[in-house]
């Protein structure tokens, strides 16, 4: 009986036992499903922003509806250092007479309260202003270059009927003339108001990316106008590009604050000399060879007019440029980008 009663008890624990193993089997099948049936988690996206600012991509508080101001800002060596160029969203440089450049700085997301030195108009700056819809602020032009402006060709502001008005322009004290000009920000917008130009506007941003596709690295770029020398050079620190003008640092007269830049972009393009003043033509509608320098990385580009803006194009399609502030350097065809000299900081 007692054998009997043993024998009972050890079916009874190894029926026990296989039931629990299936159990313990049972649930580890199910995990490994569990597992097997999980949906991968895809990474979460930043949110992109509501507003951005047209010429920067650069993120807004609010819709930016104001106006963009374009001004004739005066590089002559007297009148370097130069005031607000570190505020401006895009600043063309181009020859005028001589080799002496000039900037046309387009303003909208950081307004100065004054800039300058400010210099007279040329056509192929005003049609640039023009087509970037934007109020054009010089300090005097020729009777035939004035009697466009007044015809309509772009919606201008000249300095010599405000000429140190205190609302529009002031003089400095400490340049002379012509190098002392200055225009007054606040002024900018009333004295347009009063001459029935719209002050608000609306613009289709740039073509904007957060990363550079380019491979080929640029820590420097180097070339000249004619004797006048300039180059850029990028900061580690910062990750911008540094300006020079002549061996010496762009920056701000008051503090020295240093222009910083996103993008650099080179383009060659036709120039024609026109009178014996030296005036020129230059050819700001057909297109042709650049370098775009972004994030210590450089791209060999195209350059095309689109709806009126200079963009940079690969095989036929924009390439972005990085959110943040632009410089636009116009050079002569000859010798144009061959003439361009790059450094990759591994020298």
């Amino acid at each position: 009986m007692k054998k009997l009663c043993f024998v009972l008890l050890c079916v009874l624990f190894s029926l026990v036992a296989c039931s629990g193993e299936g159990e313990q089997a049972s649930d580890q099948e199910t995990t490994e499903n569990d597992v097997e049936q999980e949906e991968p988690v895809e990474p979460v996206k930043p949110e992109e922003p509501a507003y951005v600012y047209p010429f920067t991509g650069l993120e807004a508080e609010a819709e930016a509806n104001n106006r963009a101001v374009a001004v004739m800002v005066n590089n002559h060596p007297k009148a370097r250092p130069q005031t607000g160029l570190s505020h401006a969203d895009v600043v063309f440089e181009i020859l005028a007479e001589g080799n002496i450049t000039r900037f046309m700085a387009l303003f909208h997301s950081d307004l100065p309260e004054r800039v300058g030195p400010v210099r007279s108009a040329r056509p192929y700056y005003f049609n640039l202003a023009d087509d970037y819809n934007a109020m054009y602020v010089y300090h005097g032009a020729a009777d035939y270059i004035e009697d466009m402006i007044k015809s309509g060709a772009v919606q201008g502001l000249n300095g010599m009927y405000y000429d140190n008005d205190k609302v529009l322009f002031e003089r400095s004290n400490d340049r002379v003339a012509p190098h002392n000009s200055y225009a007054i920000f606040d002024g900018i917008f009333s004295r347009a108001e009063e001459q029935g130009y719209p002050v608000e506007a609306e613009y289709e941003p740039l073509p904007f990316a957060e990363e550079v596709s380019a491979e080929e690295a640029a820590s420097g770029i180097s070339f000249n106008y004619g004797n006048n020398s300039v180059s850029y050079q990028y900061d580690d620190t910062s990750g911008k590009y540094l300006r020079y003008s002549d061996g010496e640092q762009t920056v701000e007269y008051a503090d020295s604050t240093p222009i910083e830049l996103d993008n650099v972009l080179i383009m060659e393009t036709a120039h024609q000399v026109i009178d014996d003043a030296g005036r020129r033509e230059i050819d700001l509608e057909s297109g042709g060879n650049a370098l775009l320098l972004q994030q210590d990385k450089v791209q060999r580009v195209q350059w095309e007019r689109i709806d009126g803006r200079i963009i940079p194009t690969k095989d036929g399609e924009p390439v972005p440029f990085i959110p943040g502030q632009t410089w636009i350097n116009v050079i002569p065809t000859s010798p144009g980008i061959d003439g361009v000299e790059l450094s990759n900081g591994t020298e």
